[in-house]
């Protein structure tokens, strides 16, 4: 029986949904390959770290639909919505992810441009004359 799982991840715009299932280690995102799709090697071993943690580097197949935000914000919220799915997958494997943050969302944002301000913190340079 091939049991799929699904789990979703988030960073700042970005947000992702997957399917989990036992498989040969398949990242598809987007219907591209994982390298395809994001390019860098960093964001691919980013992606990869709930597996390598676990050492189950090549029995999982993934399936992802990634939008919104930048390439890096959308392979850390892959990493998250792996994680989860790993969860859903074996509950013993909560406290190893845990331990390594990666169950984590990161809660950090873009702030808003606040008005009379030239960017969001930068106000206009003061002239004396």
């Amino acid at each position: 029986m091939n049991e799929v799982y699904f789990a979703t991840g988030s960073r700042k715009c970005a947000r992702v949904r997957i399917r989990l299932r036992k498989g040969e280690g398949k990242i598809i995102v987007n219907g591209k390959d994982a390298l395809d799709y994001f390019k860098r090697e960093d964001l691919i071993l980013c992606i990869k770290e709930p597996f390598r943690v676990l050492q189950k580097e090549n029995e999982f197949d993934v399936i992802a639909k990634a939008n919104g935000g930048g390439l890096s914000g959308q392979a850390q919220a892959l990493r998250l919505a792996i994680s989860r799915a790993l969860t859903l997958y074996n509950e013993g494997f909560r406290k190893v992810l845990k331990t390594h943050g990666l169950l984590t969302r990161d809660p950090r944002e873009k702030e808003r441009v606040k008005y009379g301000l030239t960017k969001r913190r930068r106000a206009h340079q003061y002239s004396k004359r």
